[in-house]
């Protein structure tokens, strides 16, 4: 297996290197030169070796079958549910893939136990050390910290916008009194942090000299893992029940896993897909109407779909333009130089009938919406769950349909009491670990100061 750049200029890699660059040399991401066959789930088969499966075929010959699984094992020992992510069902409206039972109770838990496993493994083989960066609009922090704090070889930095998470989020990534994880509150939203990084990662002899590396969503890791849970889901229906999976997104991350796991046969041709998001409307936009544009943030009651620029929608262009390498350097230079970016007819008709849509919901909405599901359930769900289900909306569609339920909905406690009048409180198997110290530094937006923080640390 061999990876390339949706930019073109950078070299083809393997598996391994692909998922300690993070970011391709020229700024473009990581996808596979060609994408493997994967034979669907089966009823009986565990996610564990569900998961083994996917890695592999990922993997290539870059890593043995037998230590991914190992890998896998330890990962997924960490959660807290036997199934992992299992489905349950909401009513009759749809049925909910529970992806928070992980050590932070969020679905970044499912692919970053993962990543740490196997950079764990790969930098033991090599013997190296790696300093690890990743911005965070609320649960990739948490995530990460709780994945790599045990770890011997890898130095993690977060960085996470200032009084924009939740305190339960930003306990989650603070409270882990690990001398290798250093978290840092940015005076700005999340796309200045994740500008940050970026620009750390285009500047190459930096990164050579810091040996950086990074684990947001741009990861092919995290693709590769996340694409586990779609061929679980499929495999726990009926064999001809027709799919439609509804992604609560920000990054849109999790809608590409979707998009690759259904293009490697994980799930049925016919599977669509409805991209659920907040105020922050860029992607309905870009889906919708052919036009990405860069904007501020809102600060909204989902806050980790607060993301004004969706980092994984450059995979996604590369497939739908069939791979133009120059119309995505193109697409990306008039995006950076004058805020907008135009996609061709061709390509928005090509995204139209593949099944993608994209629907926006308000904070009102989803307010409602989490009042309307407890009262008709008796169950709460997140903010950026509610933004899902409410996406579904009441009309009835003659598909099955599957909602990522992305967070516990303890992690958001204030809306939760806004929206039904009742606190939520974190379950006992997680409380211990926030009730810890927190360690973290507010800092300037400054590319300059972060640039030297970094390197202190590495």
């Amino acid at each position: 297996m061999k990876y390339v750049s949706t930019r073109g200029i950078s070299s083809e890699v393997d598996f391994v290197k692909a998922c300690v660059n993070g970011l391709a040399s020229d700024g473009g991401l990581y996808v596979p030169k060609v994408y493997p066959r994967i034979e669907p789930a089966s009823i009986d088969e565990s996610f564990t070796s569900i998961a083994t499966r996917i890695i592999s075929a990922m993997a290539g010959d870059s890593i043995e079958k037998e230590v991914i699984e190992s890998l896998c094992r330890r990962a997924f020992d960490s959660f807290h549910h036997k199934e992992i992510t299992p489905l349950t069902d909401l009513g009759t409206k749809c049925k909910l893939l529970e992806l928070y039972h992980g050590p932070t109770l969020a679905f970044k838990d499912v692919a970053m136990q993962f990543i740490a496993q196997l950079f764990d493994y790969i930098l033991e083989q090599r013997k190296q050390k790696l300093t690890v960066i990743c911005a965070t609009s609320g649960d990739t922090g948490g995530a990460a910290a709780a994945a790599f704090a045990k770890s011997k070889n890898v130095s993690l930095v977060v960085l996470h916008p200032h009084n924009r998470i939740s305190s339960i989020q930003r306990k989650f990534m603070t409270s882990w009194n690990a001398k290798n994880i250093h978290n840092f509150a940015v005076e700005s939203d999340f796309d200045s942090c994740q500008s940050i990084v970026k620009s750390l990662f285009e500047d190459r002899q930096f990164v050579k000299s810091t040996r950086l590396s990074g684990v947001n969503s741009i990861n092919w890791a995290r693709i590769a893992v996340q694409m586990t849970y779609y061929a679980y889901a499929s495999s726990r229906m009926l064999s001809d029940a027709q799919l439609r999976f509804i992604v609560p997104t920000g990054n849109f991350g999790d809608a590409f896993a979707g998009y690759v796991a259904r293009r490697t046969g994980l799930l049925p041709k016919d599977t669509a897909f409805l991209c659920a998001v907040n105020e922050n409307k860029v992607l309905e936009e870009a889906i919708c109407k052919g036009k990405l544009r860069r904007v501020e943030a809102v600060e909204t009651n989902s806050p980790a779909m607060d993301i004004a620029v969706p980092s994984n929608f450059e995979r996604f262009l590369y497939e739908f333009s069939l791979r133009d390498q120059r119309f995505v350097q193109k697409f990306y230079r008039e995006l950076h130089s004058d805020n907008i970016g135009s996609i061709e007819t061709i390509i928005q008709i090509r995204i139209k009938l593949s099944g993608f849509q994209c629907r926006s919901i308000s904070q009102v909405q989803t307010i409602d919406e989490i009042e309307k599901v407890y009262e008709e359930t008796n169950k709460l769900v997140c903010p950026h769950t509610a933004v899902a289900t409410a996406a579904v909306g009441n009309k009835r569609i003659e598909r099955n349909n599957i909602v990522l339920a992305t967070a516990h909905p303890a992690k958001f406690p204030d809306v939760i009491k806004q929206a039904v009048g009742t606190s939520v409180e974190v379950p006992s198997s997680h409380s211990s670990q926030i009730q810890n110290d927190e360690r973290y530094d507010v800092v300037e937006n400054s590319l300059p100061i972060i640039r030297e923080r970094v390197e202190s640390i590495a």
